[in-house]
């Protein structure tokens, strides 16, 4: 599969688009003002321990406190032991390794307030929460993950090979110090010894480096509180971990960006410095690689699929859910080749739409509900094949009778529609809006309650011109009724503020004395 970075870099925004087969499945977006956090490390102070919830809260410098959960206290009196670290709570990719020790106190007797801590950011502030933190760090390389404080190696589980596996464990292991740990990614397989000695070498003194600023006295105008590591800027951080030999090309359209990335292949990946290339045409890059249209289209409620089905997707605060429908699509022979159809597209377009939209937590897909129990088996093997190609952990429940799938997506971040969207000031996050019969025969009810309520007959509307074209077409005899039998003068009024208007109300209804 042809796989191609492209890059945009500009004053106040970075964004960065993988192609595959010249079809966009990924897209990142950082802005000045919101960069990410995830993988730096803080010196940070504890300002609440709450032992009921398992959990404390810290101040490390950003905008909101951090939480820390009771798993991710790394307890100073425990010393670090291989024994206490199941491989599979190592996640294959993950830049900030969350390792889940269990606690061998309650957090109250290992955390109190005002105390000084070291913490990495693990995942982005979401909503109103703050950032997820862990006293467990790890510092990202090419090919390997450090773990400075546990003594333990895990391999990525997407090196299937046991031979392979068998390799990098002997290759690995002779140059761990002591005391420390490392996570083998998928990019080292196939690499040489030597490569791998030279990344584990980087990442050992970075850590030495770090270790000095740790135990180094604390400035007293800080608060206990700084930054003490800051990963790569997102366009190097993404080469780093996105880079494989099917990428053909990196282009990215600012010149100080790409000599920055030069640089960066020449010390890492100098067999990747000829895929790199700096974009001089007018034509802005995300344009050229017709990227402004898939991105628009990924904000869309709608999804259309190959058939003429399609999708709806609606993310809430807790999950996400995707309807399956078969839409204009009718088939060619009966109703359950129809049904499969359009279950195998909805499948693949689901996986594209997780990665490209970057949705994670709770997931829901309705699927159409299968015929036969072998449909539903070809179908949930079908989706998990299409999920294989994302970086980030799923976990995916079976089918249940009613075609609904339940799954979770690893989050480490806002997904694309909470960072480029907002919500409308028409339907106030409902997606809707009242119907004109709805509001039209709530404003005469409202003439007749404050006409009643006051005495007064004239009567003054200001509403959306739509609204009063509605009402006096098809409320004509209700409209002549109170003004013939109640004696009211009515007063229509277009306004020109339609989006105010349309926040509480489509109309504003006023007497005269």
């Amino acid at each position: 599969m042809d796989q191609k970075l492209v890059i945009n870099i500009s004053p106040t925004e970075k964004r960065i688009a993988l192609l595959e087969n010249n079809q966009v499945t990924e897209i990142l977006i950082e802005r000045e003002e919101q960069r990410s956090s995830v993988g730096n490390i803080y010196r940070g102070v504890v300002s609440r321990v709450l032992p009921g919830m398992n959990c404390a809260f810290v101040k490390v410098g950003l905008e909101r406190a951090a939480f820390l959960y009771g798993r991710d206290i790394l307890d100073p009196t425990t010393p670090p032991s291989s024994s206490l670290v199941d491989a599979e709570t190592f996640l294959e990719e993950d830049l900030s390794v969350a390792l889940s020790l269990p606690p061998q106190k309650p957090i109250d007797q290992m955390l109190h307030e005002g105390q000084s801590i070291v913490v990495q950011v693990l995942k982005e502030p979401l909503g109103t929460k703050g950032p997820r933190i862990s006293m467990h760090l790890s510092l990202p390389g090419r090919y390997l993950v450090l773990l400075p404080r546990i003594s333990h190696m895990g391999i990525s589980r997407r090196i299937e090979s046991e031979a392979e596996r068998k390799r990098l464990r002997e290759s690995v292991q002779p140059l761990l110090p002591p005391q420390m740990g490392v996570i083998v990614r998928t990019a080292a397989q196939g690499v040489s010894e030597a490569e791998i000695s030279q990344d584990l070498l980087y990442l050992i003194k970075a850590w030495q480096t770090l270790e000095k600023k740790i135990t180094e006295p604390l400035d007293p105008t800080s608060k206990g509180i700084g930054l003490l590591y800051a990963d790569l800027p997102l366009q190097l951080r993404v080469v780093r971990d996105w880079y494989c030999p099917e990428v053909s090309e990196i282009v990215v359209d600012s010149r100080k960006a790409y000599k920055e990335l030069h640089q960066f292949l020449l010390d890492t990946l100098p067999l990747a410095v000829d895929k790199l290339r700096l974009h001089k045409d007018p034509i802005p890059v995300f344009d050229l690689y017709d990227i402004e249209l898939d991105l628009a289209g990924a904000l869309d409620r709608k999804v259309i699929l190959p058939s003429g089905g399609h999708l709806i997707v609606d993310q809430t605060e807790a999950l996400t859910s995707f309807d399956v429908n078969t839409g204009k699509f009718v088939g060619t022979s009966n109703a359950r080749e129809t049904i499969f159809k359009t279950n195998l597209e909805a499948a693949k377009k689901v996986a594209e739409q997780l990665r490209l939209r970057n949705i994670g937590g709770i997931i829901i897909i309705d699927f159409i509900d299968c015929e036969t129990d072998e449909d539903r088996e070809t179908l949930f093997a079908q989706f998990q094949q299409e999920l294989k190609r994302d970086r980030a952990r799923t976990h995916v429940l079976r089918i249940s009778e009613l075609g609904l799938v339940q799954m979770t997506r690893k989050r480490t971040a806002d997904s694309l529609g909470r960072q480029l969207l907002q919500e409308c000031p028409y339907c106030m996050g409902n997606g809707q809006v009242r119907r004109l019969e709805t509001e039209g025969t709530d404003l005469l009810r409202e003439v007749r309650r404050i006409s009643l309520q006051t005495g007064e007959k004239n009567v003054n509307i200001h509403a959306r011109e739509d609204l009063i074209h509605w009402v006096k077409t098809h409320e004509h005899d209700a409209l002549a009724s109170l003004q013939d039998r109640q004696g009211l003068h009515i007063r229509f009024t277009p306004s020109s503020f339609q989006l105010e208007m349309l926040r509480e109300s489509q109309y504003e209804v006023s007497v005269e004395k």
